[in-house]
């Protein structure tokens, strides 16, 4: 099965959590990953682990809002690594506060990072993808895209991003790209630790209330959603464009 062998793979966030849990199962299938986060030093660990392991990584520093910065992360990319194969739009922050809170930077540093982004990236992908007949475009969209009680941007964006999915799908697709996105549900990772302690609660007790409310009986981890990411990354998901799959341990369904 070809997979991701061979591939060149872009993941931005990628320094931490679903990012770079993405980007080092992406590297064990035998893609080069490209390991893109605001600062390069930052993605220093990640690319470490994936080498120590016998893979192949770069890390790059890229502001994913700054179009100037997305072309010269991307063009190092195809350089070094010979093209461009599947992008990962993982990216984002959170600025979380309920409405009549919500400063209008919080609002546009969210859609910023995870929509401009994202549409940047893709913009950005889809010339090396178009050209070689060959694509995958991940995004990462979020059970919050259903709405979430002091996510009003958070929401809209993940929202947005399926939106940006199927749109892809459809104008993508007769070039062999296709574009399919993941919402994840409760996912242990530092930015849930640091919302559990915002709100008052630890993320041990966050993730019994989670493990309680789902079928499944236990929280997310970053290897469910890299195994997903890997799905639509392989070759052989080619068939599989403009949809959108919940990994929330089955929540959805009560």
């Amino acid at each position: 099965m070809a997979g991701v062998q061979d591939r060149i793979a872009v993941v931005t966030g990628g320094a931490q959590g679903i990012g770079a849990a993405i980007a080092a199962r992406l590297a064990s299938g035998g893609a080069k990953v490209a390991v893109v986060d605001l600062n390069e030093a930052s993605t220093q660990p990640v690319v470490a682990e994936i080498t120590a392991a016998g893979g192949i990584a770069i890390g790059v520093g890229a502001d994913v809002s700054k179009a100037d910065q997305v072309h010269a992360a991307f063009e190092r990319v195809a350089s070094e690594f010979g093209g461009l194969h599947i992008l990962i739009n993982n990216a984002g922050v959170l600025r979380d506060n309920l409405l009549f809170k919500m400063s209008e930077d919080d609002w546009d540093t969210v859609m910023n990072v995870h929509l401009k982004g994202a549409f940047l990236c893709s913009k950005t992908a889809q010339q090396y993808m178009v050209e070689a007949k060959y694509g995958r475009i991940v995004n990462m969209s979020s059970t919050s895209a259903l709405g979430n009680r002091g996510q009003a941007n958070y929401s809209t964006a993940k929202a947005g991003l399926q939106g940006l999915t199927k749109t892809l799908a459809i104008e993508l697709g007769p070039f062999g790209v296709t574009a399919n996105a993941i919402a994840p549900g409760f996912i242990e990772t530092a930015m849930t630790k640091a919302t559990a302690e915002r709100v008052g609660t630890t993320i041990e007790d966050m993730r019994a209330a989670v493990a309680a409310a789902v079928p499944v009986r236990r929280g997310g981890v970053p290897d469910d959603i890299a195994n997903t990411a890997a799905f639509f990354a392989g070759e052989e998901s080619g068939y599989v464009t403009g949809q959108v799959i919940y990994v929330d341990g089955g929540r959805g369904l009560i």
